[in-house]
């Protein structure tokens, strides 16, 4: 990429970020505000990227790829977690008696 182009693109995706930023705070669900937490994740990886290669620090790239790791930790968290419904404690059946 050619020097002039790049704080451009970093101009679009802070715009980018505001907008996800409207949107967590418009979000009326959770899964909403998850989505906006991996588009700032994104986003900040792809800012990060941008920077290291027009400021010429190749060790932003270390933290981008940190920030890459803790957004799969937090998708992990979200979803990778089911929802198991409430047992008893004195429920010991697997399942329906035979008769």
């Amino acid at each position: 990429m050619t020097a002039s182009v790049l704080p451009w693109a970093v101009v679009f995706l802070l715009l980018n970020l505001g907008a996800g930023l409207w949107r967590a705070w418009k979000g009326p669900t959770d899964g909403d505000r998850l989505l906006t937490t991996l588009l700032f994740a994104t986003t900040s990886v792809a800012l990060l990227l941008l920077m290291a290669e027009w400021l010429g620090m190749p060790a932003i790239r270390t933290v981008a790829l940190m920030l890459v790791l803790l957004a799969t930790i937090i998708s992990l968290a979200f979803f990778g977690m089911p929802e198991r419904p409430p047992q008893s404690d004195g429920d010991t059946s697997a399942g329906p008696a035979d008769d």
